[in-house]
Order: C-alpha cells, then structure tokens, then sequence
C-alpha cells in the first residue's frame, strides 16, 4: 500500500489537536532552550508544512503556558511523585500544556483535555509516559474541577 493510501485512511487531525502539537512543540523547545515566547512563534510559524491548525489557540496555549510557567508548575508539582527535573522534557511539556487548559479554559471538558494530553504523549513522549501524564492531570483535574470531575 503506498504512503498515499495510508494517509488517505488514517483520520485527519482537528485543527485543535494540530494547534496543541505545534504549541507543545514551542513549549519543548523553551524548555530546553530558554528562547522568548515571541520568537518561538515566529520560529514555528515559519516552518513549512505545518498543515491547517487553530492560529489563535496556538497562540493563546504558547503564550499562556511560558508566560504562566511558575504557577503551573507550582501547580502540576502538588501531583507529581518526583521533582520536575526528573520528568522528560515531553512529559514536562505535555503537564504544563494539560494544567494550563485545565486552569484557563473551562469551556473544554477535563476529559478532553487529558486525552489529548495523553495522544501528545503516546505521538511524542516515551513509551509508558502517557499513563504518568494521564495519573498527575486526573488528580490535577479533581482537584482544580471537582464539580465537574464528580
């Protein structure tokens, strides 16, 4: 079966998976790199083939997750059975981009969040780390959401 077929059956990304990858992207790059939010964008903009994506919800995830990095770290850390410098750099990401859209963006169920929290861990992350993420965001979730987590 060609490249083509392939691509052809497998569903396409929603324009806000897409958003949240590109965003997860500049998150992991400020994590190793410490570059500014703007540049990032610029940088990440830039890129070719970059396919259809939600501009303003990228924007909005990349800038409030570096702008807002110690309090959501603060925040992820309540759950965390390690020190934040012991998580891989994807699952480092992937938490602060889960606690940010959980804290700031009630209009979007908790469970979507978390799973697609975890599909950006499965496509990106190690082997097991999706399960990690999954554990620290639902308990992030019943704390930061209990009504809705009820």
């Amino acid at each position: 079966m060609s490249e083509a077929a392939i691509k052809s059956k497998s569903p396409a990304k929603s324009i806000r998976r897409r958003a949240r990858e590109l965003a997860l992207q500049g998150i992991y790059q400020w994590r190793l790199t410490g570059g500014a939010a703007a540049q990032i964008e610029k940088q990440i903009r830039e890129e070719k083939g970059m396919g259809r994506y939600d501009a303003d919800f990228f924007c909005a995830l990349l800038h409030g997750v570096l702008t807002q990095h110690a309090t959501l770290e603060a925040a992820v850390t309540r759950h965390l059975d390690r020190t934040l410098d012991e998580l891989s750099p994807i699952e480092f990401s992937v938490l602060l981009l889960g606690a940010y859209e959980l804290l700031h963006h009630p209009e979007i169920p908790y469970r979507v969040i978390i799973n697609e929290a975890v599909e950006l861990t499965k496509t990106f992350g190690g082997t097991d780390g999706h399960k990690y993420v999954n554990g620290v965001l639902d308990k992030m979730a019943a704390q930061v959401r209990a009504t809705e987590a009820r």
